[in-house]
């Protein structure tokens, strides 16, 4: 019975950790994308400063939530996980579940603090085949990153997928949002960082293809360890 407990209640921290990690990266992503833009008109200076403050804000969300949760902050990341047996389904739904209203929360939280209404549409259109296939692109490699770093110098993890974060902002067309729940977040918020709702669902099954690719690829490159007992 005692057993039972302890697994619940770690259950539920890993739920509230994975919805505050999400919650404080799209705040971090719509927040620092809204200072940008209210300081410079340059958006080459604007994309820098946005991705300067995502990628120290996904390190440290990282290393603070990775030892309760593993830190997915994203469903593609976690639906990787049921497919590698590394989490159960069950877990993932909840994991999920919590993303999704985590990154609402961030992104009803980035607006609040520049005095702007909680929910405002984003009218930035993100479309077409160059931006697919980035998101694509995108999501692939931080997968593949979370993989093999995570079975090979797992301590590191959160470094690396930072820095291939801020890498991918300036190599992908589409400035590399690579996350499901992110990507629904952004449209609420129609500002530098936005996506209008209807370029959502193609980003989405983008960012779900090159999860699976890199899932399928790096789980091959670089299988878990065999134990002995």
């Amino acid at each position: 019975m005692r057993a039972a407990r302890v697994d619940v209640l770690t259950e539920r921290r890993q739920i509230v950790a994975e919805a505050l990690g999400t919650a404080l990266l799209v705040a971090a992503v719509i927040g620092s994308g809204i200072m940008a833009q209210r300081l410079t008109g340059d958006r080459a200076v604007a994309l820098l400063a946005n991705t300067i403050a995502t990628g120290g804000a996904l390190a440290a969300i990282l290393l603070i939530f990775g030892p309760i949760s593993g830190a997915h902050l994203n469903p593609a990341v976690t639906l990787c996980m049921v497919a590698l047996k590394q989490q159960t389904p069950r877990s993932a739904v909840g994991y999920i579940f919590a993303q999704v209203l985590g990154g609402i929360a961030g992104a009803i939280l980035a607006n609040a603090m520049f005095e702007l209404a909680p929910i405002t549409w984003s009218m930035t259109a993100r479309t077409g085949l160059a931006q697919w296939l980035s998101e694509a692109v995108a999501s692939f490699g931080l997968v593949g990153v979370v993989i093999a770093v995570g079975r090979t110098r797992a301590a590191i993890t959160p470094l690396a997928v930072a820095a291939y974060i801020v890498a991918a902002y300036w190599f992908t067309a589409s400035t590399s949002f690579a996350n499901p729940a992110v990507t629904l977040a952004r449209s609420l918020s129609d500002t530098f960082a936005g996506i209008a709702p209807a370029g959502v669902a193609a980003f989405v099954v983008a960012q779900f293809a090159g999860a699976g690719i890199a899932a399928a690829v790096a789980g091959w490159l670089w299988p878990e360890p065999v134990t002995t007992s």
